[in-house]
């Protein structure tokens, strides 16, 4: 049997794997595939090995990106963050790190958008605010890259407020995994392994030969809930947006509004009003 452990490379090669079986018949045994990448953007799981301790390690950088602006005033933050085409990271580090705004690929923003930000960030150092911060992914888009987005803010913000750009880069990875990490990783190698061994009995051959040709015999390990479930790769495919390595719903895009609200974005004041 073959246990993979690795982000979309791992899941797209089991795809190949499990498709060429009638090919090449050494393919023909169980595979089963862990998703474990900090951008969480492979389909069948909530949540993937390491993005936990991703998300911790980027939280800490901005708080001490913002203690450093305890001696200034009026100064805006453009932090970048990895994950691709995939905003998982930058959405919910800034949910967590209490950042104004959060650039991303899968909602698309346009100069109009910048703009009406630059107005936001001056009506809130108006009444006393002393930074702002923007979390950006990394591939959020190829035009308004994060050093445009730097040097709207300085021409549109007229000079009331300077704007400094943190790229993160790999160190966002991590060190020592998270407490969450450490234990779902036990978890999904224990369960994987007895479903493999399983698997293994169940297509054993009378000449003691393995012949797996079932699409359930090539599975994804994923937390969907409270569950561990196995999903076929084959059955996931249809949920994949191979061109920009994305799953096709993504459930913390409905983390969105609540960026706004808790930003007390503009927006969100007169929709109330």
């Amino acid at each position: 049997a073959l246990l993979l452990v690795g982000g979309f490379e791992a899941y797209h090669s089991t795809i190949l794997l499990a498709e060429n079986r009638e090919k090449y018949p050494e393919f023909c045994i169980p595979m089963c595939v862990i998703p474990c990448t900090i951008s969480n953007n492979v389909p069948g799981t909530m949540v993937s090995l390491g993005s936990d301790t991703a998300i911790n390690e980027i939280c800490q950088m901005i708080d001490k990106i913002k203690q450093s602006a305890t001696g200034t005033k009026r100064r805006v933050f453009i932090v970048e963050t990895m994950g691709g085409y995939c905003g998982y990271l930058a959405t919910v580090s800034a949910l967590s790190s209490g950042a104004d705004n959060a650039y991303i690929f899968e909602e698309p923003f346009t100069v109009q958008d910048l703009s009406d930000d630059v107005d936001v960030i001056l009506s809130k150092m108006e009444v006393g605010a002393k930074r702002y911060l923007v979390v950006r992914n990394e591939w959020a888009d190829k035009n308004l890259t994060t050093d445009f987005v730097q040097n709207l803010f300085n021409s549109e913000g007229k000079k009331q407020f300077t704007t400094r750009v943190n790229v993160l880069g790999h160190v966002q990875q991590g060190g020592s995994p998270t407490p969450f990490d450490r234990n779902m990783g036990t978890k999904l190698a224990a369960r994987a392994l007895e479903f493999l061994l399983i698997q293994l009995k169940e297509n054993l051959t009378g000449d003691n030969k393995v012949i797996a040709k079932s699409p359930h015999t090539a599975t994804l390990l994923g937390l969907k809930g409270r569950k561990v479930v196995f999903t076929p790769v084959q059955d996931l495919k249809r949920e994949t947006d191979f061109e920009h390595r994305l799953p096709t719903e993504q459930w913390w895009l409905g983390l969105r509004p609540l960026l706004r609200v808790l930003a007390r974005h503009r927006s969100t004041v007169e929709s109330s009003a």
